[in-house]
């Protein structure tokens, strides 16, 4: 055999080089590569996703094969949404449109959860936390649709439902120097027991009490854009499962 370092030919039954002395086995053994099989399929590592590409994926993915019957399902209630927000939109703060409808209903215990979840925070949040707990409930259905179940078009139907609350609280907000508004119970503001309500102690602690009108305006206005927004979204996703129908 030849000596794999200097090259000196000898007999194969040698376990060292006669000439340098190379130890022929530690040699092969520091020599050894392990070579990568062929014919085993090279799995590429994904690239890392951006964010814009994720949520991209996470708003408008459609899943292929959509079944027609949930399809239509999702366009009979996107008619009816499309019309009660459109009855929403187009009503006065004054009507109180949003506070007589069935989701007023909906809307009411989750308003009235909020004050007890938020009373360990003072007063102030305890007031607070009744609109602030209404408007995070479909804020938190949203969020669960679109990152557990990737139901866009459920998270959709939350944000207009998240308009909906907007304009919910609006004439109540309205009413924070009238106090003539009906409350739970029957009372208005001025012949309730404690003789306010939430949003006339609020305005009242923060100086803004003058300012009712406006921050009641304001609260429908964003909740016609959630509204504006939640048809656009939901549209569009209805659009796009209408070509991955079965």
């Amino acid at each position: 055999m030849q000596c794999p370092k200097c090259g000196f030919e000898q007999n194969d039954v040698r376990a060292e080089c006669g000439r340098c002395g190379l130890i022929f086995r530690k040699y092969q053994k520091k020599s050894e590569v392990v070579q990568p099989d062929r014919n085993e399929p090279v799995v590429a590592e994904p690239e890392p996703q951006d964010i814009g590409s994720f949520l991209k994926q996470l708003l408008f993915e459609v899943q292929p094969g959509i079944n027609p019957f949930y399809f239509y399902g999702r366009v009979l209630l996107f008619i009816v949404l499309l019309i009660w927000g459109g009855i929403f939109i187009f009503s006065s703060i004054e009507s109180n449109r949003a506070m007589n409808s069935l989701w007023h209903l909906v809307n009411l215990p989750f308003h009235e959860a909020g004050h007890i979840f938020f009373r360990f925070f003072g007063a102030f949040m305890a007031s607070l936390g009744g609109s602030l707990f209404q408007l995070l409930m479909p804020v938190i259905c949203a969020i669960v649709l679109l990152v557990k179940t990737r139901d866009n078009f459920g998270a959709a139907v939350c944000v207009w439902w998240l308009g909906e609350n907007f304009m919910d609280l609006a004439p109540y907000i309205n009413d924070a120097r009238a106090l003539q508004l009906p409350l739970l119970g029957g009372n208005t503001g001025e012949s309730s027991p404690y003789g306010f309500h939430d949003w006339e102690y609020l305005l009242t602690e923060t100086g803004w009490l003058p300012y009712d009108h406006f921050i009641a305006h304001l609260s429908y206005g964003i909740g016609t854009f959630c509204m504006l927004l939640a048809f656009a979204w939901g549209g569009y996703i209805l659009f796009r499962q209408h070509q991955n129908l079965e």
